[in-house]
């Protein structure tokens, strides 16, 4: 009996060490299939833009969130509300920078960028660029560039004198901040072919205002209907060139155009690479468009925020150029 103890111990322990490896076992195999805990982020960066999403607005996102999966990075985006201080209260949100669309009044968008300056909070500028004593780091195109390639766009054949229109749109507020800039490249192109003032409309947010306007324009009148869109301008003037700046309004002014069989009446420049209005363009309906890298804006945007928390500066403007899309390039 008294052997019979020692050797029930014995027993018991052994199975008790058995017990033990086996949870350690088990254990480990779990360990071992768990995933790999993400490798921490760099920087945390936030993009203000309008409350529109647009095409346009998308590539912006696109290329802002493709730059910060190479910096192994992240980046939220976040409407700007104009009832808000959104911009103001950003230095609290513990982002490492921030990147601005701005398109309310610009002295109120410039109080609350410099109320982010008094926190050294990095803000890079992007679409719309706002003079400052202390100049912001700003993405995107030049408009008078962009004014003067459209004004080459519009001149007509033999010499013909050009009366253009400029439809602006609250879709692409970006465009209409810099109004000035881009009548004063059309008007630098076309010099003395240009007859008349450039006559300016603005359309809201929307789609079907476009038609309403060239609707308005085709039966005689000189501008959009009451209570549509904005004019200004001659009202004399008979408009044989329009310009559109968003690509919603120029994929519904060129279904307008079908749709009163008017095609050819006017000359039409419109905005953007969406696949209606590429459409309108392989029909004849419109003679060209206008194409921002919205992509790059973003892109480039994002970089440059990296270099100035990395290096402390950045390029002040990067002009990531235009595109022109016509019969014999698509």
């Amino acid at each position: 009996m008294k052997k019979l103890l020692p050797l029930g111990l014995l027993l018991s322990g052994l199975l008790s060490l058995t017990a033990f490896l086996g949870s350690l076992y088990r254990a480990w195999r779990l360990y071992s299939l768990a995933p790999v805990p993400a490798t921490t982020l760099i920087y945390h960066f936030s993009m203000y833009l309008p409350d529109n999403r647009n095409s346009f607005f998308e590539g912006i996102i696109r290329g802002a969130e493709r730059a910060a999966a190479e910096l192994n990075s992240a980046v939220s985006i976040h409407s700007i509300d104009p009832a808000k201080n959104e911009l103001e209260t950003a230095a609290f949100t513990g982002v490492d920078g921030v990147i601005v669309c701005p398109y309310l009044d610009d002295a109120l968008a410039r109080r609350q960028l410099e109320k982010l300056g008094e926190y050294q909070m990095p803000v890079v500028l992007i679409n719309h660029n706002l003079p400052n004593d202390r100049p912001w780091p700003f993405i995107g195109v030049n408009n008078f560039d962009m004014g003067r390639r459209i004004g080459m766009l519009s001149m007509l054949p033999g010499g013909e004198p050009v009366r253009l229109a400029v439809v602006y749109s609250d879709k692409a507020p970006g465009i209409y901040a810099e109004r000035e800039l881009v009548e004063m490249g059309i008007s630098a192109a076309l010099e003395d072919r240009l007859e008349g003032a450039i006559v300016r409309y603005r359309t809201n947010l929307n789609p079907l205002d476009a038609e309403a306007l060239l609707v308005r324009l085709f039966r005689g009148g000189d501008g959009p209907a009451a209570g549509s869109a904005e004019f200004s301008g001659e009202r004399n003037i008979a408009i044989n060139t329009i310009v559109f700046t968003d690509p919603a309004d120029t994929i519904a002014a060129a279904q307008t155009l079908v749709d009163l069989n008017l095609v050819g009446r006017m000359q039409v420049i419109g905005f953007g690479a969406d696949a209606g209005v590429s459409e309108s363009i392989q029909k004849g309906v419109i003679s060209a468009s206008v194409v921002i890298n919205s992509d790059r804006i973003g892109y480039e945007a994002v970089r440059s925020l990296a270099a100035i928390r990395t290096t402390g500066y950045t390029s002040t403007s990067i002009d990531t150029g235009i595109d022109i899309i016509t019969g014999g390039n698509l």
